[in-house]
């Protein structure tokens, strides 16, 4: 005697789905497949919580726990697919792929959340990143961004160097930047944040952004409030935050001379040399050291090639009373009356 088919849940009907879509589908599948969907509201959801599962655990996929899980829990749908269809049931199998899925879920939260994604870039290189909610990210030499993102927010650290980011818009989940004790927060907008010694820099291209400071307790505050006559950082202009309690200035700027990194140019205009060394050191081979503190507010300007060292110091030394020795596989940079 035959026993009965019992009902499937709309979870174990989504997890089918899903795995069925994977495959091929004729005109048929397809139909019942919209009617599925038509049932009831709440399908959809379901089905966007079964991809997850699929999605997530390919994200994980070298981890060894995560290939073995998935191996088993795609090997129960595929089976459970064709018991349902040939109109016999094992509750333990089903069980077993219900237990599964439930691990593989579990998993791909905790690599997800333990282990973010991390981009960087040695001295002279360049990267692109597309992320997974088609947000791009463009890193600079000497650069590391950390991305951890869920279904409520998007998180990420620059610990180092410096990063644009091109935001897709998203307004249920906050994109955030990290660098050191400030935050930067958009919902789909243009900006760059460059972590130096002292400061954090942020320029605006598109949008809007705020800019907090995130201390090690409570929540951040906004560093340039909105207020009558103020309209915070705008398109076109740069926000440097020094990380301490030093005054925030915000100044125009020449939009497309901030980007020339991207192509591995540097503009100076006016900048300290400090900063400018900082800047240098991303691409350079050899780091550049600035060993008397009365150099560090000297003024560079000009346009160097940031993977040319030699033609950065050649000028630096020949505008000012500056020596350069190597020592110990660094370039050190003192004023020539203390360097003899």
């Amino acid at each position: 005697m035959t026993r009965p088919v019992p009902p499937i849940s709309a979870h174990e009907q989504a997890a089918i789905w899903c795995q069925r879509l994977a495959g091929t589908m004729d005109l048929g599948d397809q139909a019942a497949f919209e009617a599925w969907l038509a049932e009831d509201p709440a399908h959809i959801t379901l089905l966007e919580e079964a991809a997850i599962i699929w999605h997530g655990a390919g994200e994980v996929a070298d981890s060894p726990e995560m290939i073995r899980y998935r191996a088993e829990a795609v090997e129960e749908l595929r089976q459970a697919n064709a018991r349902r269809w040939s109109r016999t049931f094992d509750w333990r199998r089903w069980a077993a792929m219900a237990a599964c899925l439930v691990l593989a879920l579990g998993l791909v939260g905790y690599f997800l959340r333990d282990r973010p994604a991390s981009y960087s870039t040695g001295a002279g290189e360049r990267r692109i990143v597309q992320l997974e909610d088609g947000s791009r990210l463009t890193l600079d030499g000497s650069t590391r961004v950390d991305v951890e993102m869920d279904r409520k927010s998007r998180r990420l650290k620059l610990l180092a160097g410096r990063a644009k980011f091109d935001v897709a818009h998203d307004a249920l989940r906050p994109f955030s930047v990290l660098a050191r004790n400030r935050l930067t927060v958009a919902t789909g907008t243009s900006f760059s944040v460059e972590l130096l010694s002292r400061q954090v820099r942020v320029v605006l291209y598109e949008g809007r952004v705020e800019v907090m400071a995130q201390p090690d307790s409570g929540p951040p505050a906004v560093l340039v409030p909105r207020s009558t006559g103020n309209s915070g950082l705008v398109p076109g202009r740069e926000l440097v935050a020094p990380t301490t309690r030093d005054a925030i200035q915000i100044a125009a700027l020449n939009a497309p001379q901030s980007l020339s990194w991207e192509t591995g140019m540097v503009h100076f205009d006016g900048q300290p040399l400090s900063l400018a060394v900082e800047r240098m050191n991303r691409d350079a081979q050899r780091t550049i050291v600035v060993d008397d503190p009365r150099l560090a507010d000297l003024t560079v300007s000009g346009v160097f090639n940031s993977r040319d060292t030699a033609a950065f110091i050649e000028g630096v030394t020949a505008l000012y009373p500056i020596v350069a020795r190597e020592e110990q596989g660094q370039i050190i940079l003192r004023f020539k009356a203390a360097a003899k």
